[in-house]
């Protein structure tokens, strides 16, 4: 990442990066399946709104 960037703008990308991993497994078994899981974002194909 740039250093010469705002760390508003940092952490919204960070923040971005680590939610960006998949629904565990144990939380499928506890819910039966009733939690979705959330489409990952490809860094390539689709751009953040920040």
């Amino acid at each position: 990442m740039a250093t010469h960037r705002p760390l508003g703008s940092k952490l919204r990308y960070a923040r971005a990066l680590k939610s960006n991993k998949r629904v565990p497994a144990w939380v499928y078994a506890r819910t039966n399946r009733k939690v979705r899981a959330r489409p990952l974002r490809n860094w390539r194909r689709s751009r953040l709104q920040l």
